[in-house]
């Protein structure tokens, strides 16, 4: 019997594929305020700018590739039932292969209604030669299409079904996340006794937790080699 693998991925995953991270920038992201492009007030105050910024970052995902961590967590499914539970919005964990992935801050590919942005019957996916949205672009309750971000101080509806995976989870991973972010931080608190669990990160990561942690100093790439070579010869 397959072995359930649950991944808790941040923007260090994706750091290597060439998509930047706010964290890494001094509190901005592409040269932009969080609070001006990652807050429902951002949004409330300049809903052109914040929009034009996410069309930005939907184009973006165009000319970056998922990188051979995305393509390990993906083959890995031919061993173990694979669940990965990102903070990232883009869609390279798709394209590495996984199938079965929890967005807990959004997905960059689709939009939704401003109204009522976590309804799920008013959330609609962009067609690839069409990622932009306008002001005037409506969704089916008549209010303007939005980004399909989970911003800060909005709540996080999937972190439920994430903490649920955790529990099952007979190897933990984290990769990339500097587990600062809540309420993401907190699923290590969901990890079942005896689940092994591992963290690749090739800087120090303060884990606020008592459990054993397997610590792989490497970016996410180096440390899934390496991680893969552990898992397939236990």
């Amino acid at each position: 019997m397959k072995k359930n693998l649950v991944i808790l991925s941040g923007a260090g995953m994706s750091a290597e594929s060439g998509i930047k991270t706010f964290r890494d920038t001094g509190g901005l992201w592409e040269d932009y305020s969080i609070q001006e492009v990652a807050t429902p007030e951002g949004y409330a105050r300049n809903p052109e700018l914040v929009i034009r910024f996410y069309n930005e970052r939907r184009k973006q995902l165009k000319d970056v590739q998922p990188n051979l961590g995305h393509k390990i967590l993906g083959e890995l499914e031919e061993h173990f039932n694979v669940t990965i539970i990102t903070q990232n919005v883009d869609n390279l964990h798709e394209r590495g292969g996984s199938k079965n992935i929890i967005h807990l801050h959004g997905e960059l590919v689709k939009v939704c209604s401003t109204r009522d942005p976590q309804n799920p019957r008013l959330v609609r996916e962009l067609a690839e030669d069409a990622y932009e949205v306008k002001i005037g672009d409506l969704a089916d309750d008549g209010s303007q299409l939005r980004p399909f971000i989970v911003w800060f101080g909005e709540p996080v509806p999937k972190i439920e079904e994430a903490a649920r995976m955790v529990d099952t989870a007979d190897i933990f991973v984290i990769i990339g996340t500097s587990m600062n972010v809540y309420p993401a931080a907190g699923l290590l608190d969901y990890v079942k006794p005896g689940c092994e669990i591992y963290l690749i990160d090739p800087h120090p990561v303060d884990v606020k937790s008592s459990l054993p942690i397997h610590v792989i100093r490497k970016g996410a790439s180096e440390g899934m080699e390496e991680l893969k070579k552990i898992l397939l010869t236990q």
